[in-house]
């Protein structure tokens, strides 16, 4: 037998009755499948450092029944650790008293010293644990801090019953009424590595924003599963569309169910407003897209915000390549192309793509998509008649942040650019010329008067 025990302390994962404060983020039958992946990367863990201590599984009594098994998912712990040291279930009134009685039943089986973790820290690593043990040699106690307040770890030599007593949890004073209450029994108190634990939607976020700068974490099951749930909301400003509007709701219906879809009318005459169903979500605000974009964003539930043009046309999957690209990027768009054959079509094709890459600069109808907080931390859309993509894509790189790329491409329609080869130069020429414009601070109206309404 080892002489060191690492106790799982867990609830089972059965939807309703885990992960309960991230509802109604997410439904009750993903936070269930969250927890699950949350074991999962746990016990990848366990079997680092299976060679150093003995792994026990301690789950929430509601779900053994009297010979020690389980009922209502509980098998699904076994399944995901294996055959372990042993599993039993969780005993007593509070948390405190179920920690305390675990921990004492594992060291009465003659384990020098034992620790017991929760499962809401999938990125600990084996090191941590190895870490307490170390700690442990000189201390009574070894507790593991979360940043939040609270701990996700404690160790001891013998089973301390007042560590546990008169203790409230859930709350960012837990760790230093519990480090005050050890050193009042004349008890030393060490502390491991600090960790994240996922309670929340903002820790959800945080975890997102980690993966981006440790890519390891985006091969674990709890990153691969985050990646795949983020929650995307598609924002279109309309007005006068009605030419445009049935294509676009064709492509957007066939995502309506993985997604939220937010239409802004900005006060259409054309009838575009009966081309749109009831089926999909629509506010009204005032006219200009920037004011429209940013009310749907209010609006919005999404994690990651989509503003998406009513003369584009989505390529296969969508949603799934922005997720990609927002694994590694706050910010991103689509790679833009049109269905003309026009050779000056082609070359506004290739100097918009290239631009995105050499100049950090995004254009609306490429498909802006982006980070919801980074979206807020920028202070929305500019409210500028015209050029409030541009200003905010200046703003971004003013900030550094770098703008990914789908694989495939939005294509959006030519209408701006009138028939023939020459026109169509002229008008690229012209829109260049308005862009210098305004860096160079020409008054935004008169811009907006010489940039005109093709609609």
């Amino acid at each position: 037998m080892k002489t060191k025990a690492l106790i799982i302390f867990t609830r089972v994962p059965v939807p309703g009755e885990t992960k309960t404060r991230l509802m109604p983020y997410f439904t009750p039958k993903q936070c269930a499948r969250l927890h699950c992946c949350f074991l999962k990367d746990i016990a990848a863990m366990c079997r680092e450092g299976e060679d150093e201590a003995d792994i026990y599984v301690c789950y929430s009594a509601s779900h053994a029944d009297g010979m020690g098994e389980s009922r209502n998912g509980a098998g699904c712990l076994r399944e995901i650790f294996g055959e372990c040291a042993g599993y039993f279930p969780q005993e007593g009134e509070d948390l405190g008293q179920r920690m305390y009685r675990g921990i004492e039943k594992v060291l009465k089986m003659g384990y020098k010293s034992c620790v017991l973790i929760g499962t809401d820290v999938p990125e600990v690593r084996w090191a941590d644990i190895r870490l307490a043990f170390q700690i442990l040699e000189g201390k009574d106690v070894v507790l593991g801090p979360t940043a939040d307040g609270g701990y996700y770890l404690v160790g001891m030599k013998a089973a301390r019953k007042e560590v546990f007593e008169k203790q409230t949890y859930g709350h960012g004073s837990v760790l230093n009424n519990t480090v005050y209450g050890i050193e009042s029994e004349n008890l030393s108190a060490g502390l491991g590595k600090t960790l994240c634990d996922i309670d929340t939607r903002e820790d959800v976020a945080a975890y997102r924003e980690r993966m981006r700068r440790q890519k390891a974490l985006q091969r674990t099951e709890t990153g691969k599963y985050l990646m795949r749930t983020s929650r995307i909301s598609i924002i279109v400003p309309v007005y006068n569309e009605k030419k445009t509007i049935g294509g676009l709701l064709e492509d957007l219906r066939k995502i309506k169910e993985r997604c939220e879809i937010i239409l802004v009318d900005g006060g259409s005459t054309d009838g575009t407003l009966e081309e749109i169903s009831p089926d999909f979500k629509l506010l009204h605000s005032e006219k200009g897209r920037a004011a429209q974009m940013n009310l749907g964003a209010r609006e919005s539930m999404g994690d990651i915000l989509f503003f998406l043009h009513c003369d584009s046309e989505l390529p296969e999957k969508p949603l799934e390549q922005i997720r990609s690209v927002m694994k590694d990027y706050r910010v991103g768009c689509f790679g833009i192309a049109f269905h003309s054959r026009n050779f000056f079509m082609y070359t506004c094709r290739v100097i918009s793509n290239h631009r995105i890459k050499d100049r950090k600069v995004v254009f609306g109808d490429q498909g802006i998509f982006i980070e919801r907080k980074l979206f807020f931390e920028m202070g929305m859309f500019p409210e500028l008649p015209v050029m409030e993509d541009y200003q905010f894509s200046l703003g971004l790189r003013e900030r550094g942040e770098k703008i990914g790329i789908t694989k495939k491409r939005i294509y959006t329609s030519d209408r701006r650019f009138p028939a023939g080869t020459l026109p169509k130069l002229k008008e690229m020429w012209k829109m260049n010329r308005l862009r210098k414009k305004y860096r160079d601070g020409v008054d935004i109206e008169t811009i907006a008067g010489m940039y005109g309404d093709v609609r």
